[in-house]
């Protein structure tokens, strides 16, 4: 019971991944300001990080990815210093569009000890591809499992000084983008194993997010389950009278 009731008293947590979106600086300032409110994370692309931080007033600034080495012959690459120094505290590692570019388990890995490291908190992203959902939840958990298992490896309780120090995002890879999300009911029963399986294997508490076509509709059904956190969103996070009603939602929750 004392454990429920400490999980109710985590504010949830939004996460709004903004992804190739938008196009200019003063719509991601504009766009920062209407979503501007506590316990929300706005991940906006790198090009755009400096102004949404200093648009922020009450929300927390993200990004999208991050580079494991501090400095270097990495073209292209960002280090989780670089963004530390920008204002950015968590940063999305692993997404399913990443991972469908060719990023492995042992760059997710990378990517996540090294964020811990700088001081940030990495957003942990896993989730199962349509083929193996369609042999049921216990092989979507052998699959999550090995996932966070690879993910993980090597990551300290020490390291982890809080249930949002490492934040775990389940987005199975068949509701993203397509509309068609999970259940309320499963997505609670998957961050209860994650939760679960963090304990047992790596004595890690962390808050689970639920990601893949929330929006303003589903949201708050997502949100009342006790055993989710939050939500990671996508396409409902630019859509900014959307986004108001869910952050809205999530202030009731």
């Amino acid at each position: 019971m004392e454990e429920a009731l400490t999980r109710a008293t985590v504010p949830k947590l939004l996460v709004a991944n903004w992804k190739l979106n938008p196009q200019i600086e003063a719509e991601a300032v504009r766009l920062a300001r209407a979503s501007d409110a506590k316990n929300i994370v706005i991940a906006p692309p790198f090009p755009f990080l400096v102004a949404v931080g200093k648009a922020l007033k009450r929300a927390t600034l993200g990004a999208q990815d991050v580079f494991w080495k501090l400095h270097g012959a990495y073209t292209g690459g960002v280090s989780p210093l670089m963004l530390r120094a920008l204002g950015v505290r968590y940063v999305i590692v692993g997404h399913s569009e990443r991972r469908a570019l060719g990023e492995t388990d042992t760059m997710v890995n990378k990517k996540a000890r090294a964020a811990l490291r700088a001081g940030l908190a990495p957003i942990l992203c896993v989730g199962e591809p349509l083929a193996v959902r369609r042999k049921g939840l216990a092989a979507a958990k052998r699959f999550v499992a090995h996932q966070l298992r690879a993910d993980l490896r090597g990551v300290s309780p020490s390291s982890v000084i809080s249930h949002q120090s490492l934040v775990v995002a389940y987005e199975p890879l068949w509701a993203i983008g397509t509309g068609r999300a999970a259940t309320p009911a499963d997505a609670a029963e998957m961050a209860e194993f994650i939760k679960g399986l963090l304990v047992k294997s790596y004595k890690l508490k962390v808050s689970v997010l639920y990601g893949g076509s929330v929006n303003v509709r589903n949201a708050g059904a997502f949100l009342a389950e006790p055993a989710i956190d939050g939500a990671l969103v996508g396409g409902a996070s630019l859509q900014a009278a959307e986004f108001r009603k869910m952050i809205s939602i999530n202030q009731r929750s």
